[in-house]
């Protein structure tokens, strides 16, 4: 597919069929997102595969909030089944730009004027989104609610130093599973585009 076209195809889905998903798909998903650019080729990130019935509903479990999901976005999320959380790790990049060649030696986190680790693992993610759509598949980028990241971390053996941006689900799109957000229609280019200044 013309990479033109696999931009404007990209939407966020959340409902899937039970087709499976070939694993050469999966696996080209993730040399994409290993290709993501990284500040310093520091390459901070790791990718958490869960790709089967068991370890996907342990994902579901660990992340989801007592009482909660129970709803449209959650039966319908969980019927991906393919789930990959991107795991940033700063450790990687404060040692990266501590080596010779950097020289910040003192490690200091004020030298960042954003986390990149955290921008860099999104890289990673977007060629996931996009290699999906390639691939005739559908794809979501959600969060984990950040009182669930630890019994995520605990179910999966996370190590401390790695936090999740988000994750990742994967499948062939269900009929009606596309975001109902892109109802919104997009903005204009004009309106978010400021040429030579505000």
């Amino acid at each position: 597919m013309d990479f033109a076209e696999v931009v404007r195809r990209r939407r966020m889905v959340r409902a899937y069929t039970d087709q499976p998903v070939a694993p050469a798909a999966v696996r080209r998903a993730l040399d994409h997102a290993h290709r993501a650019p990284s500040a310093g080729f520091s390459q901070g990130w790791a990718f958490l595969l869960l790709d089967d019935a068991d370890t996907v509903g342990r994902f579901w479990s660990a992340t989801t909030p007592a009482g909660k999901g129970d709803n449209a976005w959650s039966r319908g999320m969980r019927t991906a089944p393919v789930i990959v959380v991107p795991l940033a790790c700063k450790r990687a990049y404060l040692d990266r730009y501590a080596e010779p060649d950097k020289g910040w030696t003192d490690r200091d986190e004020s030298r960042w004027p954003v986390p990149y680790w955290d921008v860099d693992t999104g890289m990673a993610a977007l060629l996931m989104l996009l290699t999906a759509v390639d691939e005739g598949l559908g794809a979501c980028f959600f969060g984990v609610p950040p009182s669930q990241v630890q019994a995520l971390r605990t179910e999966f053996g996370v190590p401390a130093d790695h936090h999740p941006i988000g994750a990742v689900t994967l499948g062939h799109p269900a009929p009606g599973g596309v975001s109902r957000s892109a109802r919104r229609g997009r903005r204009r280019l004009d309106d978010v585009v400021h040429r030579g200044g505000w």
